[in-house]
């Protein structure tokens, strides 16, 4: 059975105790620092992700997976572009959003932040809707 890892912060020697953050706090502050961006469409999520959300439950890490190593905190973002934006510009935009949400929010910083647009949002398009029924 293998250990789940957690990032330990250090806090001196005026320390009462160790704080332990778990990577899925990180995968919440990272999507909901991506999704705050403009020109963020949406951010994706796997069948799980959906589900949840279908059901009233709205998935904060949905689209950010985050690897925890020796060479330190890396964050994959995927997520969907606004038509008619500079994609390099949106997503430096949000690699600072993110840097800055988890060094605020936890005093760690991130050794990498990947953007991975994986579409193009147009306004034209309709929302994607899996529940319409042909008739």
């Amino acid at each position: 059975m293998s250990e789940q890892r957690v990032l330990e912060m250090n806090q001196g020697e005026n320390s009462l105790g160790k704080v332990e953050i778990a990577p899925e706090v990180i995968e919440v502050i990272a999507g909901i620092a991506a999704s705050e961006v403009e020109g963020v469409s949406q951010m994706r999520g796997g069948f799980a992700a959906g589900v949840v959300e279908r059901l009233g439950k709205k998935n904060h890490g949905k689209g950010v997976r985050v690897e925890l190593s020796d060479e330190g905190i890396k964050v994959d973002v995927y997520c969907m572009m606004k038509f008619g934006i500079s994609i390099p510009v949106v997503a430096q935009k949000i690699q600072d959003n993110i840097r800055q949400a988890l060094l605020n929010m936890t005093a760690l910083e991130a050794a990498e932040v990947n953007i991975h647009v994986v579409g193009i949002q147009f306004e034209t398009q309709k929302p994607e809707n899996d529940y319409e029924q042909e008739m």
